[in-house]
């Protein structure tokens, strides 16, 4: 297997090279650091890279593999952290260059998990200013880039994350998602992301800041491997505010088994929002006729999301003042938004509110076991397409681009994002699949069934082909 087969081999098959010592963790190592030193200029997909580190880490690993048989799941296999997620000794800016120099002390118990099963982290992936923005272009860094084409987003706030797998460097890797930031990324880049249920993956060891609506989650290649690590991320801490009982068969198991029959309703858009565009309503419709042939029970309808879309904005933009940074360091719609947080009591309404209507979703799922929606409602923008308009433009066109996401955010439920097409400019068109609360076995079979009947493995950008 040459090196650039080897870049884009998914991060399970990785690890069974690594067992049976057809390849060394330092050879996959130096595999992707030499792409990031190639690649990364042009694709902004790391803020920073630990390159001694993992050098250091994959020489020991290698160096074990002869000593022990019993390894890990994902002994030697190279990854990468969003930066907005706390990794011991390296810097984390969150996106934002006020702390360039921010070195934390401690580490995401997500980030711990990851290195318990082996993983070697090759640096931290970019993220945009706080994770507000779905696209990656925060102040003071390179904006991060589409492999598929560098004129386009890779979307955000994991935007570094998805750019980094789809483009070979890296074969797998940790985001996180309070309102679309796993699975816009994964959709624009041609990958699978989830974003786990509520309580599925801990935020220990510091909290969950804005009321249960953001999850660690992963963003991989193929179906198998964003299984395979989310049953790493999984499982409750002593003093998480909600957790889940650890699932039993594993993912990964449950990536391997048929779904059976399903109820499966679907829509095309969000009503109180707007329809999706040409090619986001034929991912969705294709994969409707699929899933009809597969033998599944599909029907056009969808929840009532109107009375959601107020209270679940303010919450999500409360994140902005309990970031601690000043006003004047923010970007202008970070600016506005943290001028718009109102009272504690504003707050708890909302949040509230965003329970009471939370509920009447889920409600919908007592008939229904899968509800499949377009991920955004258009194709990705091109770099820099919306910084000329003023904050609340912006965010208004964010709130209708991003539309299908945040309802599985307030309500909790798990969702997964996948691959189905491509559009007439090259670009990936994807569906996102959305289940029953704590079902994520369920979405993960029924993907993998998609997989299996749309394969997309083979499918590389030819920026990042080389």
């Amino acid at each position: 297997m040459n090196e650039i087969d080897l870049a884009f081999t998914p991060a399970l098959e990785q690890a069974q090279l690594i067992r049976r010592r057809e390849v060394s963790p330092l050879e996959l190592v130096e595999i992707y650091l030499e792409r990031i030193q190639r690649l990364n200029p042009q694709l902004g997909s790391y803020f920073t890279v630990t390159a001694e580190q993992a050098i250091a880490e994959a020489k020991a690993k290698t160096e074990m593999l002869t000593l022990s048989d019993e390894l890990p799941p994902f002994f030697g296999v190279p990854t990468s952290i969003k930066d907005l997620n706390p990794v011991t000794g390296i810097p984390c800016t969150y996106g934002s260059p006020a702390l360039i120099n921010n070195i934390p002390d401690h580490e995401d118990v997500v980030v711990t998990r990851m290195r318990h099963a082996g993983f070697i982290f090759l640096g931290k992936t970019a993220t945009s200013e706080l994770g507000s923005f779905p696209y990656t272009e925060p102040t003071g860094f390179p904006a991060a880039r589409n492999p598929w084409n560098l004129e386009y987003t890779p979307g955000g706030s994991s935007g570094g994350a998805a750019s980094a797998v789809a483009g070979g460097l890296c074969p797998i890797a940790q985001g996180s998602d309070g309102g679309g930031s796993i699975r816009g990324p994964v959709a624009c880049c041609g990958l699978v992301g989830i974003k786990p249920s509520r309580g599925r993956v801990s935020h220990a060891p510091a909290g969950d800041r804005v009321s249960g609506i953001a999850m660690n989650g992963p963003i991989a290649r193929t179906v198998a491997d964003a299984a395979a690590l989310l049953d790493v991320m999984s499982g409750y801490v002593t003093g998480d505010p909600y957790w889940l009982p650890d699932p039993e068969p594993s993912f990964l198991a449950s990536s391997k088994v048929k779904p059976g029959s399903l109820r499966i309703a679907y829509g095309t858009g969000i009503a109180s929002i707007g329809e999706a565009d040409a090619n986001c309503k034929k991912g969705v419709l294709e994969t409707v006729k699929l899933l009809e042939e597969l033998g599944h029970r599909v029907e056009a309808k969808t929840p009532d999301f109107s009375a959601l879309v107020e209270p679940f904005q303010i919450v999500w933009q409360t994140s902005i003042g309990a970031s601690g940074i000043p006003a004047e360091a923010l970007q202008p719609m970070n600016r506005w938004l943290l001028a718009r947080n109102g009272s504690a009591g504003e707050y708890l309404q909302a949040v509230f509110q965003m329970q009471v209507v939370a509920r009447q979703i889920v409600a919908f799922f007592d008939t229904v076991d899968v509800l499949l929606l377009p991920v955004y409602l258009h194709s990705p923008i091109r770099i820099g397409e919306w910084a000329h308009l003023n904050p609340e433009e912006m965010f208004k066109n964010i709130i209708q681009w991003v539309a299908p996401c945040p309802p599985a955010n307030a309500t909790g439920q798990p969702a997964i994002a996948l691959p189905v097409g491509f559009d007439e400019l090259g670009l990936p068109i994807s569906v996102q699949l959305v289940g029953k609360p704590a079902a994520e076995a369920t979405l993960i079979s029924l993907a993998a069934q998609i997989e299996a009947a749309k394969p997309w493995i083979g499918h590389r950008p030819n920026f990042a082909n080389c």
